[in-house]
């Protein structure tokens, strides 16, 4: 690749990536100033990410803008520490959510879940007081439970309905409790369950309390992540592959700027 090329190339993807980064800013900004406290636990890793981005950028297209070697090294040396992260990310998540699936229920249209069946890191996690404690506050707040009866009007809809995890696991008991339905937010606890299992006796009605002490919510939560971590490996597949391309170009634009400075 000509020196022209190379250099030109590098500038515009790290323009581009500097646009990205001040957006990824903005976004961490307008987190910080949400009410909502599950939102705000994210603002300093995004605007982490944002100005690692900006940063890494502004000193690739320097680099290539002015055809300097040392800066073009350094860009060189903070994009190979990335691609080993996030190669690194990638197989962790996809050892981490390896396991765990949902058992299907006769007569129902979604699976629930059980927490033994997740890798023991999510069992680590979930089973932690202080991580637990946070992310109950959380769906409490989220309303996903109570807004169950709103979105199915009769006992009907309801039982054909095809739950989330989080709501499966969450929002109602276990089936195997026994529990009749009533509708979408309440059961007959009057019904001496026919299961030993723990969750029967932690379900209350309350919009406060529901089954978010129970490991099945546990469980819906660990299949939730296990999705969106799923998402977020091949993702990254994506983006090592496209990082690699860069990391190439960049290779040739630093070598190019060390060829023009020995010749000058």
């Amino acid at each position: 690749m000509g020196v022209g090329t190379s250099t030109f190339v590098i500038r515009w993807i790290n323009f581009l990536t500097m646009l990205l980064a001040v957006g990824v800013i903005g976004f961490g900004v307008w987190m910080s100033t949400h009410h909502d406290g599950c939102r705000k636990s994210l603002t300093l890793p995004v605007l982490g990410l944002g100005a690692f981005i900006f940063l890494i950028s502004i000193i690739g297209f320097m680099g290539a803008l002015k055809n300097n070697s040392i800066l073009l090294w350094i860009y060189l040396i903070m994009l190979c520490f990335i691609l080993v992260a996030i190669l690194v990310f990638t197989v962790l998540a996809f050892i981490i959510t390896n396991n765990g699936s949902g058992h299907n229920v006769a007569g129902l249209r979604y699976k629930e879940y059980q927490l033994q069946d997740y890798s023991s890191w999510f069992l680590k996690q979930l089973n932690n007081t202080r991580n637990w404690k946070h992310l109950k506050s959380c769906l409490v707040k989220s309303e996903d439970c109570n807004n169950l009866s709103k979105k199915y009007k009769t006992l009907k809809q309801y039982k054909i309905a095809k739950l989330t995890p989080i709501e499966a696991g969450c929002c109602r008991p276990p089936s195997e409790c026994g529990y009749p339905a009533v509708n979408a937010s309440y059961y007959d606890l009057s019904f001496h369950p026919i299961s030993s299992n723990k969750d029967c006796k932690l379900y209350k009605n309350s919009r406060a309390i529901k089954c978010y002490n129970c490991d099945s919510c546990k469980a819906g939560v660990a299949q939730y992540m296990k999705t969106e971590w799923r998402v977020v490996a091949i993702f990254n597949v994506v983006l090592f592959v496209v990082l690699s391309m860069v990391y190439l170009v960049g290779c040739c634009a630093r070598r190019n700027a060390t060829s023009s400075r020995s010749k000058a």
